[in-house]
């Protein structure tokens, strides 16, 4: 009898990569293969790589160390963003045997043949020109909630930003396909649904490899909260000038879709912002945010930002601190600026010291801190439907509330993946929320 192969595999960065990998994943499986976790024993590591920021990069190296020392004849494969803007690179680290590219990934169980240690890694990437058709993805089984793909790559020209090069055009599942999934999700038994992509309020755009529109966001979302079985979906990042009123309005009135949105902002400084080539200005975010907290008072609202971006002075850092303070806003996710190659901003004047981006990060990460607290705080007393998390952290179980309170209680097994309407009690030193049971729930 031939032993079955064993593949493990290890996600970087964000949720869409987490969607893909699964994906992928189940190629694996349906190929005959065993899933493993990452810290067994395997005879494949599959690690899928970001490249948004300096610090993803590096990690990379260090990952394909934790494999070979679990096992150092393993075949190692790197796919993503990285491998596809770096694939020699990629290939020149010790131990990596196979780099497959944006559209190569998604036909990875077709480079297997030969499973033997390389001397070089050997390269598969195409010019990213070619990865101009959609494949669909959603996560199921790893954790609680299922992050479903809906669109991939990006039209937009940031001048800091890797991703065009890195995943291509913009370009849309079909409404249909989309339903399809959901639906098969919704069958095995997964609470909640995040909705992820590049840029997900494009979506419509390259649905049938047309250009034009064929179906809106808003669209969408009103489809998707029509299939049956679903608890729970949820946004993920959603840029300001795509988030219309009009799907504001909607989420207000939804069966499923929860009051949690996350936009982001980048620079609270118009001239940085005009700089980056955003497509917005800091008023029409404010105006955003203001719709938001008028029909939904206790949406949550969460923050993409960049510190140090080249050009920013002492001022208009300032400008950014000072608006996000006054805004009505839950969190932030603070980047310190790092030069990516083949950028346009990477060889633009005045770049900002690194100790300098140090500390105004350290800055926003407190804010961040302060504006959690104080969201937290206008929740206590209320009553909220929390899904409770697969994992054991120090003997308590955490969960999220629809509008993405992080609360925690004693490890009890049987609340994993279950809803609970809760009232919200007291805030610890932790900044965790500790509640009351209400009553389980069964459906949205």
């Amino acid at each position: 009898m031939i032993a079955t192969k064993k593949v493990a595999f290890y996600t970087l960065g964000c949720k869409l990569n987490f969607s893909e990998t699964s994906t992928i994943a189940r190629d694996f499986q349906n190929e005959g293969f065993e899933r493993v976790d990452f810290s067994d024993v395997a005879d494949i590591y599959v690690i899928n790589t970001c490249s948004v920021t300096e610090n993803a990069d590096k990690r990379f190296k260090t990952i394909v160390k934790q494999a070979l020392q679990v096992n150092a004849d393993a075949f190692i494969i790197a796919i993503g963003c990285y491998a596809q803007l770096q694939p020699q690179e990629l290939a020149d680290v010790y131990g990596v045997d196979l780099v497959l590219g944006a559209t190569e990934k998604f036909k990875i169980t077709d480079y297997l043949n030969d499973l033997s240690k390389q001397s070089v890694g050997s390269v598969h990437a195409c010019e990213i020109e070619a990865a101009d058709f959609y494949v669909g993805s959603y996560s199921i089984g790893d954790r609680t909630r299922a992050f479903l793909k809906v669109q991939d790559g990006c039209d937009y020209k940031c001048t800091y930003c890797t991703i065009p090069l890195a995943r291509g055009i913009s370009r849309s599942d079909s409404l249909q396909n989309v339903l399809k999934n959901a639906y098969e999700i919704s069958k095995k038994g997964i609470q909640e649904i995040v909705l992820t992509g590049v840029n997900i309020g494009d979506y419509g755009k390259g649905e049938f490899g047309n250009k034009k529109h064929q179906h809106t966001f808003l669209e969408l979302i009103q489809a998707l909260d029509t299939v049956e079985g679903i608890k729970r979906l949820r946004i993920s990042s959603i840029e300001p000038n795509l988030l219309k009123n009009e799907t504001i309005d909607f989420v207000s009135k939804s069966n499923c879709f929860v009051p949690h949105f996350h936009i982001p902002l980048q620079s609270g400084s118009n001239l940085v912002l005009k700089n980056m080539r955003r497509r917005y200005m800091r008023e029409l975010y404010e105006e955003r945010v203001a719709v938001i907290k008028q029909q939904m008072p206790d949406a949550c609202i969460g923050v993409d930002v960049i510190v140090g971006f080249p050009g920013e002075t002492e001022a208009l850092f300032l400008e950014t601190f000072n608006f996000l303070n006054t805004l009505e806003i839950s969190y932030l996710h603070v980047f310190t600026y790092s030069e990516r190659p083949n950028t346009l901003a990477a060889s633009m004047q005045n770049a900002v010291p690194k100790t300098i981006r140090t500390k105004r990060s350290k800055l926003l990460r407190g804010l961040s801190v302060k504006k959690r607290r104080a969201f937290y705080e206008s929740q206590l007393g209320s009553i909220r439907t929390v899904l409770f998390e697969g994992e054991n952290k120090s003997g308590y179980i955490h969960g999220f509330t629809e509008n993405y309170v992080k609360v925690k209680t004693p490890w009890n097994p049987t609340l994993v993946n279950t809803l609970h309407e809760i009232e919200l009690t007291k805030i610890d030193g932790d900044g965790l929320v500790r509640f009351e049971f209400v009553q389980t729930l069964v459906s949205c």
